[in-house]
C-alpha cells in the first residue's frame, strides 16, 4: 500500500531558558493510505508532539514530515484534525459549526447547509441544529465537533485521544459511531490514545510509543471487522494482544 503520511527520523527539541527539552528523538513512521492507525503511549511520550508535526501545525526540529512524498511545511486541507480540547465556536449554532470548514472555502449557504445536515444526521445530532455548544453535553460536542471535520472532506482524519474525556459507556458508543463512518470511506486515519482497549477496538495497526517517542512495537491487528468493545472482552486473540501491548508499554517505562 501507499504512504500517504511519514515521518523520517523526526526529531523535536522546545527550547528551555539555555536548554531545551526533547519530546522526540529520531522517530520515524509511515501510515498507509485508507488505514486505521491506533498510536499508543502513557502520557509525555510524545503522542500529541507527533500529531501536531503530522497536522503542520509545527515543525521537527530535525528530520522531516511528508504528506503524499512532499515536505508538509504548514497545515493542508487534505488532512482534518479532531483535538483532545473542544474547538466548537461558542456564537455558532451546530449547524454553523459544521459548515465552517464549507464556508472558509467558499461553498454557498445554499449548498453547504444540506451537507452539514446530512454529516449532523449521520453522527446522531438529527434535531439539535440549531443548538449552541453550552446547550450540548461533552459527547454531542464531540459528535459536532466530528461532523465539522469531516465537512471539510479531508483525506486524512488525525484524531488527539478525542474522547477520553467521557465516559466509559459514551466513549463505546462514539467509537463504534467513528468505525461506522470510516469503513468503506477510503479515509486515512491516525487515532492516539493511551488506552490499550480502545487502540485494539479501533485500529488495524498499533504502534506503541515509549519515552521521547521510542516505536516500541509496531503491530497489525487481524481482529475481524465490524468490532465491538463487548464482543472483544472476551475474544482470546484480542485478549493475547492486549497481554502484548501492555508488556510493550511496561518495557517502556
Amino acid at each position: 500500500m501507499t504512504a500517504v503520511l511519514t515521518a523520517d527520523a523526526v526529531t523535536k527539541q522546545f527550547p528551555k531558558g539555555d536548554t531545551a527539552t526533547v519530546a522526540l528523538r529520531e522517530l520515524s513512521v509511515s501510515i498507509e493510505e485508507g488505514s486505521f492507525v491506533s498510536v499508543l503511549g502513557r502520557s509525555g511520550c510524545g503522542k500529541s508532539t507527533l500529531l501536531n508535526m503530522l497536522a503542520g501545525l509545527t515543525s521537527p526540529t530535525a528530520g522531516e514530515i511528508r504528506y503524499r512524498d512532499r515536505r508538509l511545511g504548514g497545515p493542508d486541507t487534505n488532512i482534518g484534525y479532531l483535538t483532545q480540547h473542544d474547538t466548537l465556536m461558542p456564537w455558532r449554532d451546530v449547524r454553523r459549526n459544521v459548515e465552517m470548514p464549507l464556508e472558509i472555502r467558499g461553498v454557498s449557504a445554499k449548498q453547504r447547509r444540506p451537507v452539514a445536515e446530512d454529516l449532523i444526521r449521520r453522527v446522531g445530532l438529527q434535531g439539535f441544529e440549531k443548538h449552541y455548544p453550552r446547550e450540548l453535553s461533552g459527547g454531542m460536542r464531540r459528535r459536532a465537533s466530528l461532523a465539522r471535520m469531516l465537512a471539510g472532506e479531508p483525506e486524512t482524519l488525525l484524531m488527539d485521544e478525542p474522547f477520553g474525556a467521557l465516559d466509559a459507556q459514551l466513549r463505546t458508543e462514539l467509537q463504534e459511531e467513528l468505525l461506522r463512518l470510516w469503513q468503506g470511506s477510503g479515509q486515512t486515519v491516525v487515532f492516539v490514545t493511551h488506552d490499550i482497549e480502545e487502540a485494539l477496538t479501533l485500529g488495524d495497526r498499533v504502534v506503541v510509543l515509549g519515552k521521547i517517542g521510542r516505536v516500541l512495537l509496531d503491530r497489525p491487528i487481524t481482529l475481524a471487522r465490524p468490532r465491538s468493545a463487548d464482543d472483544l472482552r472476551i475474544d482470546p486473540d484480542f485478549v493475547a494482544l492486549h497481554r502484548e501491548l501492555s508488556a510493550a508499554l511496561k518495557e517502556g517505562q
